[in-house]
């Protein structure tokens, strides 16, 4: 009770207050530019806490990233453009509802959902924390890879269109993540003689560009017949409490799978939305109306990427593992405060974990009434000029893919994945399965690789494990279930 009590003040002083409603408001601002990712302004963060005590320096860190993750949704709703990679799995979903005349609602649920999230998994995180990460730490390289293939069959259900163009749009993903440096000999590949292709494509450039490139284009060619004009103001309060009760079901289940997947190390809010919003269609009445503006898949995988955040926090708290790139920087600035994060952290500094639990519920509580001011603020874009919009978006993305890492050539490679990303639009090829690809193409490989080296080749060693064998039974059926469903509508269609 004593280091509960100490955790409170140390929290609501007002320095720290003043730190974290600051970092939420550069949160807001960070995470609505495309490519500027909540884990580049973590760590942008890192040089100011040198001057900070402990529990303000990491909830500036907390806040900061809980409302990145968030405002992200606010480009992919208006413009169609994620302002994370968290919000790339239903960038077009929210655009859908914004060319409907209801951005409001999209984002009233993204805000709602996201809030909830961060809540529930900050709850699991207090109560529920050495049991998470115990679990967590049972996974090595054979389950690492029967999860990315489980994270790959979801490209299945993430195309709207016809499943051979969602497979190819998966190849192209795939075949992306492969340029650079084979983890297994040191050779390179596809590099072409370039330097810079030989550390491979940087996702964020990539997602920008598949997402923006097209978008503008379209934004340009499409003559503007009439001045847009501001909508009337919709209130993103006005439907929330029934829409978030008429999809409680999916808002829990993206609760309890985003928490599971943050507390993997290494997977992240990135992809537990890409596997929610798959989850959330798969298990839908009505998958006929996902991609078309439908609010299911919205309140899933928005509450699954704010509570992966806090399900990151477990094996970092716990054991020192990061979960997630966030969660790695923060072991760093633990370790300069001179805090080694592991179990002994909780009788050492019992204080310090109470006020980072604290400080998450608080920053989630302060995304509703911030999220509602830069929601009605961002209202405005729509009735900017078409031209006006694309130089500004344009601008945003050049610098968000030059700041990943200070390179002109990230520059010239998010351009070209926006020339194949409006390739593959205008012909059919979804966009969203190439991203998948990407996304989980490195893990994948380096586990499979990895496994066959600990069983000098022995293939079997990738189900040896219990967790191997049922991810991998898990991903059998799915593949069996879905080719008897093709096989079945085929055939009825043919009768």
């Amino acid at each position: 009770m004593d280091s509960l009590l100490a955790a409170f003040g140390h929290v609501f002083e007002p320095y720290t207050l003043i730190v974290i409603l600051l970092a939420s408001v550069l949160g807001m601002v960070l995470g609505a530019i495309p490519g500027l990712t909540a884990v580049m302004g973590a760590a942008l963060l890192v040089p100011f806490t040198f001057f900070m005590d402990p529990v303000p320096a990491i909830a500036s860190i907390v806040a900061l990233t809980a409302m990145a993750i968030f405002s992200g949704d606010i480009p992919a709703a208006l413009v169609r453009i994620p302002g994370t990679p968290a919000s790339a799995a239903y960038a077009d979903e929210a655009y859908k509802l914004t060319q409907q005349g209801q951005p409001w609602r999209g984002l009233g649920m993204c805000m709602g959902a996201s809030a909830i999230g961060g809540i529930f998994g900050t709850i699991v995180l207090i109560f529920a924390a050495p049991t998470l990460a115990r679990f967590a730490t049972q996974f090595s390289s054979p389950e690492y890879f029967w999860l990315g293939i489980l994270g790959l069959t979801c490209a299945t259900f993430l195309s709207s269109g016809s499943p051979l163009r969602g497979m190819l749009a998966l190849l192209i993903g795939l075949f992306i993540s492969c340029i650079g440096i084979d983890i297994a000999t040191g050779v390179t590949r596809f590099d072409f003689g370039s330097t810079e292709l030989m550390g491979g494509v940087d996702f964020v450039p990539a997602l920008v560009g598949f997402f923006a490139i097209p978008e503008l284009i379209r934004l340009m060619t499409v003559r503007e017949t009439k001045k847009a004009a501001i909508p009337p103001y919709g209130s993103p309060f006005r439907d929330l409490l029934r829409d978030l009760w008429q999809w409680r079901v999916q808002v829990l289940r993206g609760n309890v799978v985003g928490t599971l997947i943050g507390a993997l190390p290494g997977a992240g809010a990135d992809i537990a939305a890409w596997v929610s919003y798959a989850v959330s269609k798969k298990f839908s009445r009505t998958p006929e109306k996902f991609g078309t503006g439908h609010l299911e898949g919205l309140a899933e995988a928005g509450a699954s990427n704010n509570s992966a955040l806090a399900g990151a926090w477990v094996p970092t708290i716990v054991f020192g593992i990061p979960g997630d790139s966030i969660t790695a920087i923060v072991i760093g600035v633990l370790i300069l405060k001179g805090m080694e994060p592991g179990p002994a952290i909780f009788v050492k500094s019992p204080d310090l974990i109470y006020a980072i639990f604290i400080v998450f519920i608080l920053a989630n509580l302060l995304m509703v009434p911030l999220g509602w001011a830069v929601i009605r603020i961002a209202r405005h874009i729509l009735a900017v000029p078409r031209g006006v919009i694309a130089a500004f978006v344009l601008v945003a993305c050049i610098i968000g893919s030059y700041a990943i890492n200070n390179s002109l050539f990230d520059v010239g490679m998010m351009l070209a994945m926006g020339a194949l990303g409006w390739f593959m639009e205008e012909n059919e090829i979804p966009v969203a399965p190439a991203i998948l690809g990407l996304v989980l193409g490195k893990m994948v490989e380096f586990n499979f690789i990895q496994t066959l080296m600990k069983g000098e080749g022995d293939p079997l060693t990738l189900i040896s494990r219990p967790i191997a064998a049922v991810l991998a039974l898990s991903v059998a059926l799915i593949w069996a279930w879905t080719a008897w469903s093709f096989w079945s509508r085929r055939r009825a269609h043919a009768a």
